[in-house]
């Protein structure tokens, strides 16, 4: 249909719209995200919920719980071991809870009467904390965001220095998303590329620009 007409599905970059909100009154900042798509579709390569479908992508974007990743060889072209440890703490499992609320209340909105069926996933069976926290563990995936393996600081877990020097080790760097302390509040693309533009100045020895001091949103309470 696309190649033909330049319609359908294949027309749309699936990611039609997309937000940020405080999922409650404590938070200073927006801790969730959102991503909306006009079809059902998953991450993980499986099949969709059959017949049309809308749905949107939700997550914590500064959540506090911390995984591992584990070398599992010596042989580079194996994998690790990674545990991400979702919902391994108290404020993470809070706001998955909160993420999937606010969710359900935005697709009851009247704007969407005319196009919402019957709810798929999680389902209207899930109703109970436990039962959404269930769901999550079941179904939750990443959305590729994986960071701070390898911090840059000087305490006994980092990894690297400011010039992403490996401790220790003299002629190896980390450029990539495992040098962050933390992860960044929000999609991790455009901090990871500018890390790498960081490192190649500081490889090729340009004079950096001048140190400023921004400061970043904050709810007015």
């Amino acid at each position: 249909e696309w190649l033909f007409a330049k319609k359908g599905i294949g027309a749309s970059n699936h990611f039609e719209a997309g937000g940020f909100i405080r999922s409650n009154d404590e938070v200073e900042y927006p801790n969730l995200q959102f991503h909306f798509l006009p079809i059902a579709i998953r991450y993980d390569g499986s099949a969709p919920s059959e017949g049309h479908g809308f749905q949107l992508h939700v997550g914590p974007m500064y959540s506090d719980a911390k995984g591992h990743v584990k070398i599992t060889s010596n042989d580079p072209t194996k994998y690790p071991k990674i545990l991400f440890n979702y919902l391994s703490t108290e404020k993470d499992r809070k706001e998955w809870v909160e993420a999937i609320k606010c969710s359900r209340r935005i697709f009851n909105q009247k704007a969407f009467d005319e196009l919402r069926d019957k709810e798929l996933s999680p389902g209207p069976d899930i109703k109970t904390d436990e039962q959404i926290l269930d769901f999550v563990a079941r179904e939750g995936e990443s959305a590729y965001h994986p960071s701070c393996t390898c911090k840059m600081g000087y305490d006994d877990m980092s990894v690297v220095d400011s010039e992403l020097k490996v401790h220790g080790i003299e002629g190896l760097r980390v450029v990539d998303a495992s040098v962050m302390p933390e992860i960044t509040n929000g999609n991790i693309c455009a901090p990871v590329l500018m890390i790498g533009e960081k490192a190649a100045d500081i490889i090729l020895g340009n004079t950096p620009l001048p140190a400023s001091n921004l400061n970043f949103y904050r709810h007015e309470k």
